[in-house]
């Protein structure tokens, strides 16, 4: 079996440069320009084999970003002008989500054709595996067609998003129109390119404590679906405009991890434009701020546990003057002690008055980040309300962020009892360079409260901005319509402006050298600010997004 889907093995993301210490011939996928993924055998699936191998190896957990808008954002101005006219023709748009239902009449050409030139199914291991990669099964538009004039499509190309996410998302965005069901992507002649992902392995499931029932992705396979979507691009001549509706609350909330940082390199490439949707953490409950003075003691604080919650994790970060020690206090009253920074132990706790276990890698140095790192993972924890204690070893003021998991990773009754609403932008939304969307009601003109709000752990400013995001129209599978609400569903709508712009540079003519920089430059500068507030802010960043106020402006 190929090891990238092998469950004995761990995927671990590995710089390129140390590539030839573990070279054996068969144990390394290459990603990008920067990372390649090394497969471990796993001997021994225990929770300390995150202390054998640093903790930015295993591929963070992302989950899902979603759960009218078109005349909000003005996009009918500019389909409607004479001179522009941008229905997003001779662009692709690149999808890296739970599928797509080919099937659907939102994806098809008048004439019945697909408008998806190729999937990239990862779930899939019976086909035709893409060129350059090693595991998953790619079908083009020719195959797609023809299954679509078949008695059975499914015995021809058996691809199909059974959660229903990844076709609202591609649909906000290049979605033919409906006027039955009063819908309309942004760019409906746009072409679409698609890989579904495979969901997480098990094995990173024990590590991180996940529920085998967890739905979730994995970053290193996100990182190869940006490849494979390079490489169609590069093939085909083709702008891309590039939609992950995907985050995660694992890392240091400051752009460092591998995909927030080649996403951030993509954004100054020629002829590629993306946008990364904020998260849904805003009003979840699940990061708390603390900060001392050089005269405190230490700094404590409270999580409530719901019973349902058997498996999960907590990472805190520390400002980087401090070091930091944890103690953990039990509802019943026991104590882990004070456990001291190292370089790589994993601490297990035991509990006399309750069956949970605990394990604490208070790690020194996190080598992606350069920061302290206290990861704590729990196992059956005793319902009610857990205490925490941090005592900084350089007796100064300090500060750090504690984050639970994002999406639904854990229920809404597990949250901390003194919560911060910022800082709660999920990973990748953290990146400098990327453009981060926030949600807005447009109905009422309101954020969204679980949108997520910034700055980063670094203090950049983030969002960027804010997109509409309330109830949009999407088509779903099985030849359904309904809405979907969240930043993922932002960022599609944003991804759509950004292919209408990549349209009128690069296929018009007009810029044909723009990046994905100058994209969000334009966006930016575009935006509709209101006069009751300073711009830019960590909810709405520079503003709420207006297409036909780019062109405006290029024009003046």
């Amino acid at each position: 079996m190929n090891k990238v889907v092998d469950e004995n093995y761990y995927d671990l993301i590995i710089n390129n440069v140390i590539v030839p210490s573990y070279d054996t011939g068969d144990n390394i996928t290459y990603i990008n320009e920067t990372n390649s993924l090394l497969h471990v055998f796993n001997d021994r699936n225990s929770p300390c084999d995150l202390g054998r191998q640093p903790y930015h190896r295993f591929p963070s957990i992302f989950t899902l970003e979603s759960d009218i808008s078109i005349q909000k954002s003005n996009i009918d101005k500019v389909q409607r002008n004479t001179h522009l006219g941008l229905y997003g023709q001779g662009v692709i748009v690149g999808i890296i989500d739970t599928g797509i239902d080919y099937q659907h009449p939102a994806f098809q050409h008048n004439d019945g054709s697909t408008r998806i030139l190729h999937i990239w199914d990862q779930s899939v291991q019976d086909g035709r595996v893409p060129e350059g990669f090693t595991f998953g099964s790619e079908y083009n538009a020719e195959q797609i067609n023809i299954a679509l004039h078949s008695t059975d499509p499914l015995t021809m190309v058996p691809s199909v998003d059974t959660n229903g996410h990844g076709t609202a998302i591609a649909s906000i965005i290049a979605g033919k129109e409906n006027e039955s069901d009063e819908f309309s992507g942004v760019v409906p002649d746009s072409e679409i390119v698609v890989v579904k992902l495979k969901e997480a392995k098990k094995n990173l499931h024990n590590v991180f404590f996940l529920r085998d029932d967890a739905v979730c992705y994995q970053e290193s396979d996100i990182l190869l679906g940006l490849r494979y979507l390079l490489m169609v691009s590069k093939k085909l001549n083709r702008p891309l405009a590039i939609c992950v509706a995907l985050g995660t609350s694992q890392s240091g909330h400051n752009g460092r991890g591998a995909t927030s940082s080649y996403l951030d390199y993509l954004s100054g490439i020629s002829r590629i434009g993306l946008a990364i949707p904020a998260g849904n953490e805003g009003n979840a409950q699940r990061h708390y701020f603390g900060a001392s003075n050089s005269t405190a003691v230490y700094n404590e604080f409270e999580l409530r546990v719901d019973e349902k919650d058997k498996l999960f994790w907590m990472e805190i970060w520390p400002d980087p003057i401090a070091r930091l020690a944890i103690e953990i206090i039990t509802p019943t009253g026991e104590s882990t002690k004070f456990i001291y920074p190292t370089r790589n132990d994993c601490v297990e706790n035991n509990f006399i008055y309750s069956p949970g276990i605990v394990w604490v890698n208070n790690i020194v140095l996190e080598e992606e980040n350069g920061n302290q790192l206290i990861l704590v993972r729990f196992r059956n924890p005793i319902q009610g309300i857990w205490h925490f204690r941090v005592l900084n070893i350089e007796t100064e003021a300090f500060s750090f962020n504690a984050w639970l998991p994002n999406g639904e990773l854990i229920s809404k009754d597990t949250y901390f009892l003194n919560p911060d609403p910022n800082t709660t932008i999920t990973e990748s939304g953290n990146a400098p360079g990327l453009l981060t969307v926030a949600a807005y009601n447009q109905n009422t003109d309101s954020i969204l409260l679980e949108s997520g709000r910034g700055y980063t752990r670094s203090g950049i400013v983030k969002p960027d901005i804010a997109a509409p995001g309330y109830n949009l129209a999407c088509a779903l599978p099985n030849n359904r319509y309904g809405t979907i609400t969240g930043t993922g569903a932002a960022s599609a709508h944003t991804v759509g402006i950004i292919a209408m712009i990549l349209e009128w540079a690069v296929v018009r003519g007009n810029y044909t050298s723009i990046t994905g920089s100058n994209i969000n430059a334009l966006i930016i500068r575009g935006a509709r600010r209101k006069d009751t507030l300073v711009y830019p802010n960590n909810i709405w960043g520079y503003g709420e997004i207006d297409a036909y106020a780019i062109f405006v402006r290029l024009s003046l």
